[in-house]
């Protein structure tokens, strides 16, 4: 889907299914014999099948900035989760002095300082211009510090675990002080091109979408308008919507396995982001888990909802309107408009 000389051709499994069992029969099936009538039916049904035309250079590149993006935050979560097992083996002390393990203070201070045993050696003259340097401005806090730092007692004196866990702690702080600007600088790279594409005020109207959720929807339907025909394939497509399995009397509901995985992130990211911003969505999310879903169960819940409003949107070329889509919920007689009321009764009244 990120290259301008490839056609895709979206064949569903029953498609393939019913066209094998014209030639097929007795049932036998097997991968290259199906991969041979795939071929065949491009080949010579062409013409009846709708074809995925690749998106124009600035939309494939959107997505895929984004996805590197994440992958970049991936390993940054990664190596944070490490860095926090080694300094709760030899320097817990450091998780509160460092400060948040993700930003580029605290891969300063365990730079200097990986273990507790470097502290006492070091000036006090440079642990005290430490923190002012990074952004630290209260006096009384940083005396506190200084003090917790003379009184600090070391969690082991094993020389082995002290030695290995330094030298383990020092390099993961590197690692991390070279991530974190090029996190910033793709970051750099997404904003212009987000900005100077013609959905960029659509997109940018959902609430709590951002500047990095909002390229990342974006991405999710492209440009082109005759790509999707309804909501249902976009939440199919991308493993929001649930498959439903029936054999008798059994019945069982599970989610998508084959999907794309950084699709079904954005859309699932997006909804649970989107419940600090907006009351409808939380309420939602609030009424999902009353009726006994999981976080997760609910939060899909709520992006299935969303998605037919992005179609919607995007459909019609028109930014999205809280108040809109509330009159609406009001036309229906939802129950969902109490819930909402009581989480902020300015924004349900006599305006809807």
């Amino acid at each position: 889907m990120s290259y301008d000389f490839l056609l895709l051709y979206p064949v569903p499994p029953k498609t393939l299914a019913d066209y094998r069992q014209a030639f097929f029969s007795s049932g036998a099936k097997s991968d290259p014999e199906d991969a041979d009538l795939l071929l065949e039916l491009v080949r010579c049904h062409a013409d009846r099948l709708r074809v995925c035309q690749p998106e124009d250079k600035r939309t494939r590149q959107i997505p895929m900035l984004a996805e590197q993006r994440r992958n970049l935050v991936d390993d940054r979560t990664a190596l944070t989760n490490r860095l926090t097992g080694l300094l709760k083996e030899s320097f817990p002390q450091a998780l509160e002095w460092a400060g948040a393990l993700s930003r580029p203070q605290a891969c300063e201070f365990l730079g200097r300082w990986p273990s507790l045993q470097s502290l006492p050696g070091a000036r006090r003259s440079e642990v005290r211009h430490f923190y002012p340097e990074q952004g630290g401005r209260d006096p009384a806090a940083l005396e506190q510090r200084l003090v917790e730092i003379r009184q600090a007692v070391p969690l082991t004196s094993d020389p082995a675990v002290l030695q290995v866990s330094a030298l383990m702690v020092e390099l993961l702080a590197q690692q991390l002080q070279a991530l974190l600007p090029a996190i910033e600088r793709i970051e750099e790279a997404i904003a212009p091109l987000f900005a100077a594409h013609p959905d960029h005020a659509l997109w940018d109207s959902f609430p709590g979408a951002g500047p990095v959720l909002a390229p990342r929807l974006l991405a999710a339907f492209g440009a082109d308008r005759q790509r999707y025909e309804a909501a249902r394939e976009v939440q199919q497509f991308s493993g929001i919507a649930p498959v439903t399995v029936r054999s008798g009397k059994s019945h069982w509901v599970h989610w998508r396995w084959a999907c794309p995985k950084f699709l079904r992130q954005t859309f699932h990211e997006f909804a649970a982001h989107s419940r600090h911003w907006s009351p409808w969505a939380r309420a939602y999310y609030e009424q999902q888990m009353e009726a006994g879903a999981g976080h997760h169960a609910a939060v899909r819940a709520l992006a299935f909802k969303w998605i037919r409003i992005f179609y919607r949107c995007w459909k019609d070329e028109k930014p999205y309107d809280e108040q809109v889509y509330l009159q609406a919920l009001q036309r229906h007689g939802s129950p969902l408009l109490k819930r909402i009321q009581a989480l902020s009764p300015a924004l349900v009244g006599g305006s809807v």
